[in-house]
């Protein structure tokens, strides 16, 4: 598989993935304007990830599609992130274990779309000029949802004892996850070389400081990272994705000929 079509399926699965997710809050937002907003970023994302599975098919030739590439792999082949897929609720918050928690999902699109603003912004200079454009329309969608989510992040950080708590603990268990942001892999490596991809690791401190401005404001306190790096991005997931994929793909499987 060539380097633009690896990096491409990197990109578009972190879209799709996350898409789905936030989909989930579909009819379950904390409040009707929420849910909307949430709906319409999902969109937003599902729709960057048929842009980017549609030019990916296009460099893998032969039968791919988009609709193959995002319904008919299996987990080994998905190269998201694997903060992406993960359910919304943070392990460590007892009261969140089997319902949605907004304060989760909240930190979850402000650090990725912290990254994703910086990431497009230098992905319209691509030598892959399908992808620059790609990379144009994103941004302004990313810049809404990173605008979102940081407006949601201030009002719950320093709201009330509770919201705050809430926010912290999602924080605390999903910032460790970040760490995949700044770990190479020869996917990225290749894409860079080729003049095609950014090297993400460089975009670091500006990552940085958009987040530690935002927790500033938001009287939340960044915690420490170290340990295991997840691995996502090289087909390693949690066990979470499997069952993601198995609701987002069900229907495309169970009538693989159908047609609208």
């Amino acid at each position: 598989m060539s380097a633009t079509a690896n990096y491409l399926l990197h990109l578009a699965d972190n879209a799709v993935v996350l898409g789905q997710r936030n989909a989930e809050w579909c009819g379950h937002g904390p409040a009707i304007e929420e849910d909307i907003a949430l709906a319409n970023v999902s969109l937003d994302l599902i729709g960057q990830a048929r842009l980017l599975y549609q030019q990916a098919a296009t460099e893998l030739g032969g039968d791919a599609t988009e609709d193959r590439l995002a319904y008919f792999r299996d987990v080994p082949e998905f190269r998201n992130y694997t903060l992406l897929e993960l359910p919304h609720h943070s392990a460590l918050v007892g009261y969140a274990k089997s319902d949605l928690d907004y304060g989760t999902t909240i930190v979850r699109n402000f650090l990725y779309s912290a990254l994703m603003v910086l990431v497009w912004e230098r992905l319209q200079q691509s030598k892959d000029e399908q992808l620059a454009a790609i990379a144009a329309k994103s941004l302004k969608e990313v810049r809404y949802h990173l605008r979102h989510s940081r407006d949601w992040l201030v009002r719950l950080g320093d709201g009330t004892d509770e919201s705050h708590a809430r926010v912290q603990a999602a924080l605390d268990h999903l910032m460790p996850y970040t760490q995949e942001f700044w770990t190479g892999s020869s996917m990225e490596a290749a894409a860079v070389a080729t003049g095609v991809g950014v090297d993400v690791a460089a975009l670091k401190s500006d990552w940085d400081a958009l987040v530690d401005d935002a927790l500033q404001e938001a009287t939340l306190v960044r915690p420490a990272v170290g340990g295991y790096v997840t691995q996502g991005k090289n087909g390693l997931h949690s066990e979470h994705l499997g069952f993601l994929l198995s609701e987002m793909q069900g229907l495309a499987r169970a009538h693989p000929n159908a047609s609208w």
